[in-house]
C-alpha cells in the first residue's frame, strides 16, 4: 500500500510506548548523574503526565500503551495503573525499537479505523492543546512528525496505523533518525507535515529546561524536588 489519501476515518488513538520506571531499566543515562532511584521517580512523573495529557484529549477508551514491563513491579505503580485504567495495554513485541514501534501501531490498527497520534515518555511537556495541532496536521497530510532537538522524532502521528511498517529497519535513537523516518515514510508515498520541535528529556540539561517550560507537571515538581 502507498499513501494513505482515501484512509479510514475514525476516532483518533492515542499510543504511548513506555517502559515501566523501574530503577535501573529507564533513564539511565540521565541516572548516571542523578542516580538510578531518582532517574526511574523521573520517568514515573513524565508517564503520569504523558497518560494525563492523552487520556484528556482523547478518552481512555482510545488510549493505547504498549509497555515493556509491567506496571505493578514500577515505581508509583499503583497510580500509574489507575492513571491507565480503561486503556488498552499491550506489550511491546519485536526486537530493536524499531520493530516494537512498527508492532505497536499495528496493534492499535487491529481496534479498528482511525488515525493514531504516537509518543514516548519523554516529554512530560505535552499537553492536550499540542496533540491538537498534531490532529490538525492530519488534515492536510497522510502523516505528522514531530522532530526532537537531539535529531530524533518526539510525535509520529498516521491517518493509517498500518504505514507504521516502514519504522521497521529505520535506526532509532540517533542524530539523524529523524531524517531517516521522514524518508522512509516518503518513500511508501506518505504526504508527511511537520509539528513544533520538542526537547526529550535525557540529560540533566534536557530536564532542566524542560521543567522549567511547564512547571505545574508532575515531572517539573519531581525535578525540582517540591511537593504537590
Amino acid at each position: 500500500m502507498t499513501g494513505t489519501a482515501a484512509a479510514p476515518t475514525g476516532p483518533v488513538r492515542a499510543l504511548v510506548l513506555a517502559k515501566a520506571p523501574v530503577a535501573g531499566h529507564v533513564k539511565t543515562r540521565l541516572g548516571a548523574d542523578v542516580g538510578l532511584g531518582r532517574a526511574a521517580e523521573l520517568a514515573a512523573a513524565a508517564l503520569l503526565d504523558t497518560v494525563e495529557a492523552c487520556t484528556a484529549a482523547y478518552g481512555a477508551e482510545h488510549c493505547h500503551l504498549a509497555l515493556a514491563g509491567d506496571l505493578a513491579d514500577a515505581v508509583a505503580g499503583p497510580e500509574l495503573l489507575a492513571a491507565t485504567r480503561g486503556w488498552h495495554v499491550h506489550p511491546q513485541r519485536g526486537g530493536g525499537f524499531d520493530e516494537r514501534l512498527a508492532a505497536a501501531h499495528a496493534d492499535v490498527a487491529t481496534s479498528g479505523p482511525g488515525p493514531v497520534v504516537q509518543v514516548g515518555m519523554d516529554t512530560p511537556q505535552l499537553t492536550p492543546d499540542l496533540l491538537a495541532v498534531v490532529v490538525a496536521g492530519l488534515e492536510r497530510h497522510d502523516a505528522v512528525l514531530g522532530p526532537a532537538e537531539d535529531g530524533g522524532w518526539w510525535v509520529l502521528a498516521l491517518r493509517d496505523p498500518r504505514d507504521a511498517t516502514v519504522l521497521a529497519g529505520v535506526e532509532m535513537s540517533t542524530e539523524h533518525t529523524h531524517d531517516d523516518t521522514l524518508a522512509a515514510l516518503r518513500a511508501r508515498g506518505l504526504d508527511v507535515g511537520t509539528a513544533p520541535v520538542q526537547r526529550d528529556v535525557d540529560t540533566v540539561a534536557d530536564a532542566d529546561q524542560v521543567a522549567a517550560g511547564c512547571p505545574t507537571t508532575r515531572f517539573s515538581r519531581a525535578w525540582l524536588g517540591v511537593e504537590a
